[in-house]
């Protein structure tokens, strides 16, 4: 964060000094939030949470060299009381925002939120400092804390939002604004939460409203080939830039492919040029996330040779997201289980399906939560696409919704022993150390609440044999 007095932060937080002796004593660390992360100069955050209360540890981290704590009661310890402390950190946020002028870049989406935002990072660094939003920290309070982390050297800010409801990213714009704006697509994530895909349009497009108009330099990224998203043109002064395979699209790709080891390949072109793109990334569905960051990047300047370079030397940064680790007896683990909605459990799917031509595939597979009414219709359909891509053998983890998953299968074709239902992640580990043979490849996938991250880590423990894996 850059520097700032005690005294400056209670001004812009409208709080109130106590136990401070001296309150032009300066912030110089990181806003932190975890006691575990405060060190010398930072300023800690105290929320009340279900089960703990920062505020408790207030002592411990002035002791570990925090300046002082952001509170809504007094501490005994240096502090900057206020009445709402996630406002406070919202207005601080906005404040050094607003001071440090460099551009900010904000999306959202139903489906690969994260994986773009790395993209576009990875893209951007090349250019000049870059901060973005570490893993998927994209709420009320992740985001800030994001944002407090430029400093005077930033020049780009990349914010992933997300949105739970209407007015959440309204929210997160009036916090940190943006000048560019990308919405990846509108899918059935969360649909059970928002009642339908009208309703996910209206709180997602809240975005491209936020931003200033073209003569003030404001940009939309825009998804041509989602109809939702494209509609979203008419709700906003900026300019408009429109990504995707459609004609119309100003940055799109030509010439899709995947190579052997499931990896897209395109023709990138963009109103400045064309180059050719190879990416490091496994499934076609990094294609869209890939144009989707060649438009932001196009917008700020970069050629198409920068930023075809860029997408192809670009890696996953964030964990359980599509990660291919090979075992020592050739057995490959995709563990995706970091979260899963429709569309990015079909894409997966998909991916599985290119990188396994010739061997054995598995879909390890677990409940997409908040779907609602769509619920069983939308594991039905997995499970049959399952069948359709030839899958080898799907395992369905968990309760109701993994016996949807394993029902479609069944009804799709005449599977039989091929598709499988398990009660929980254990017996998924049992089941897949007994039968697995060198060569094959498992997917792991399901929502983030169910946890299937343990298996694809227990499929790596060991390989053949028992030999510990390689990473």
């Amino acid at each position: 964060m850059i520097a700032l007095s005690l005294a400056e932060i209670a001004e812009v937080v409208g709080g109130q000094t106590h136990d401070i002796p001296d309150p032009s004593v300066q912030v110089t660390g990181p806003v932190v939030r975890d006691s575990r992360e405060a060190g010398p100069g930072s300023l800690f955050v105290a929320f009340v949470g279900e089960h703990v209360d920062g505020h408790d540890f207030a002592a411990a981290v002035v002791e570990a060299g925090a300046v002082a704590v952001l509170a809504s009661r007094p501490v005994g310890v240096p502090a900057i009381v206020v009445e709402d402390v996630q406002a406070a950190l919202g207005a601080l946020a906005r404040h050094v925002v607003e001071r440090l002028g460099a551009t900010l870049v904000a999306l959202t989406g139903s489906a690969g939120k994260t994986s773009t935002k790395d993209l576009i990072a990875q893209v951007l660094q090349r250019e000049a400092p870059t901060v973005f939003t570490p893993g998927s920290l994209n709420n009320e309070i992740g985001l800030p804390l994001t944002a407090l982390t430029a400093t005077e050297e930033t020049k780009f800010l990349v914010l992933e939002m997300g949105a739970r409801g209407i007015g959440h990213i309204r929210y997160l714009t009036g916090l940190t604004p943006p000048k560019v704006g990308l919405v990846l697509n509108v899918g059935s994530a969360h649909i059970g939460e928002f009642g339908g895909r009208e309703q996910i349009a209206q709180a997602k497009g809240e975005l491209v409203e936020a931003l200033p108009p073209a003569e003030e330099g404001g940009a939309a990224i825009l998804n041509a080939d989602d109809p939702f998203v494209r509609a979203m043109a008419s709700r906003t002064k900026a300019k408009v830039i429109l990504f995707g395979e459609s004609d119309e699209a100003d940055v799109r790709a030509e010439n899709v492919r995947l190579t052997d080891s499931g990896q897209p390949s395109f023709r990138l072109h963009t109103p400045s040029g064309a180059s050719d793109v190879t990416m490091r990334l496994y499934g076609e569905h990094h294609v869209s996330n890939a144009l989707a960051a060649a438009a932001v990047a196009h917008e700020l300047g970069m050629s198409a040779d920068e930023i075809a370079r860029a997408l192809s030397e670009a890696g996953s940064l964030s964990r359980w997201r599509m990660e291919v680790t090979e075992r020592p007896d050739g057995v490959t683990v995709v563990n995706d289980a970091y979260n899963a909605n429709p569309e990015s459990m079909k894409a997966a799917l998909r991916a599985l399906a290119a990188m396994g031509k010739g061997r054995r595939t598995w879909a390890v597979l677990g409940k997409m939560a908040e779907l609602g009414d769509e619920a069983l219709a939308e594991h039905d359909a997995v499970g049959r696409l399952a069948v359709r891509l030839n899958v080898s053998k799907l395992v369905a983890v968990g309760g109701r919704e993994a016996a949807w998953l394993q029902l479609g299968a069944y009804n799709e074709g005449s599977w039989g022993e091929e598709s499988v239902h398990v009660s929980d992640a254990q017996a998924a580990v049992d089941l897949l150390r007994s039968e697995l043979r060198p060569g094959d490849v498992v997917l792991v996938k399901a929502s983030r609440s169910v946890g299937l991250e343990s298996v694809a880590q227990a499929l790596l423990e060991t390989g053949a044999e028992g030999e510990v894996a390689a990473r």
